[in-house]
């Protein structure tokens, strides 16, 4: 899944697996911990599941949180989705930013830079009518707790947290968290493939957990000589 600026130039992107397609559009999910990256930044690790919703010919996307995450929905707004594989989603982000916390609150984000934008990248009138248009109607929505925002996504959202191999997964990392500071390479390295969305988060799952317990007993192992 990849995010781009207006320029071209690289925004978020991370991956995600394919968990299937309805009415609303294609849905795909990652188990905890989500990891992301922005441009060529470093990893960022989310601690929970998430599912995105890529509707068709619409100039938002969604992504739908698992707890602890303070936001229960987080909806960009962007140019509709294109799809140059069927591993492979892009998009242009637009800025504006429509999301619901947990305790229900609906929240306009980033006007400022989408005002700043504007001028910096030239959109078009088109796009910034479509963006606004867009923004409006998630902000109603979510408000209104309409589909697919009140109840549709949770059935996507179990499948990425009702896994075992997923549980198992998301529990190894953050042991790995816990060791040190290389942790979030080596999360990034398992987790983090770009410009595709992948299948295979089990058989990474067993190999980090694997890695998990080594790592769990070299450093059990240095304790003991220090004592």
């Amino acid at each position: 899944m990849i995010y781009r600026k207006h320029d071209g130039s690289l925004h978020w992107h991370l991956v995600t697996r394919w968990l299937g397609e309805d009415e609303h559009g294609i849905w795909t999910g990652a188990a905890r911990p989500t990891t992301m990256r922005k441009g060529d930044g470093p990893p960022v690790i989310l601690d929970y599941a998430s599912v995105m919703l890529f509707p068709r010919d619409a100039w938002w996307t969604a992504a739908f949180n698992d707890a602890p995450a303070r936001t229960e929905i987080y909806c960009d707004i962007t140019t509709p989705v294109q799809w140059p594989s069927r591993t492979e989603v892009t998009m242009i982000d637009l800025d504006l930013d429509v999301c619901r916390t947990r305790r229900g609150a609906v929240e306009l984000l980033d006007e400022d830079e989408f005002a700043s934008h504007q001028v910096r990248y030239r959109y078009p009138a088109d796009v910034i009518t479509q963006a606004e248009r867009s923004a409006a109607w998630l902000r109603t929505a979510l408000a209104e707790d309409r589909e697919p925002f009140a109840s549709v996504y949770r059935s996507y959202l179990r499948l990425v947290t009702g896994s075992g191999q997923a549980d198992q997964a998301g529990e190894a990392a953050s042991r790995l968290l816990d060791l040190d500071t290389r942790a979030c390479q080596i999360v990034g390295d398992e987790f983090y493939r770009p410009l595709a969305v992948t299948e295979d988060i089990p058989p990474m799952a067993a190999r980090l957990a694997e890695e998990t317990g080594a790592a769990l007993h070299a450093e059990k192992a240095q304790f003991r000589r220090h004592d």
